[in-house]
């Protein structure tokens, strides 16, 4: 007897987009590959200001893979899942990519830190 996919229901505020788990896995792959293109691309944006935007930077989605890759059974290490997110060795990058934080960029971190803790 052959099962049939488990179909995915998701309700938006417009439509009801129905598609198959196998289908949902791709475009969500896909989705993740452009942002790690396009942060490889974007180099001019530091983890600093992202960390101030986003709560979250290139080494906190190296530590997200690290974890997704270990929970599969993947061998893998921190290195390795940070040359995957940065696109080069993570010390070349940051040799030819990282700025000083401005004095600025830590007390927005601050703020913003300070900010996400009270809520």
């Amino acid at each position: 007897m052959k099962c049939s996919p488990r179909i995915i229901v998701i309700n938006t505020r417009y439509k009801i987009v129905i598609m198959d788990k196998q289908t949902q896995t791709e475009i969500e792959a896909a989705a993740f590959r452009r942002l790690l293109n396009h942060l490889q691309t974007h180099t001019e944006v530091q983890n600093m200001d992202l960390m101030i935007l986003a709560d979250f930077c290139r080494n906190c989605l190296a530590k997200w893979y690290l974890a997704e890759a270990e929970q599969r059974g993947a061998n893998m290490d921190y290195d390795m899942a940070r040359h995957k997110i940065y696109g080069m060795d993570y010390q070349q990058w940051k040799d030819q990519y990282q700025t000083p934080a401005t004095a600025e960029q830590q007390k927005a971190y601050e703020e913003a830190k300070n900010r996400r803790k009270a809520e």
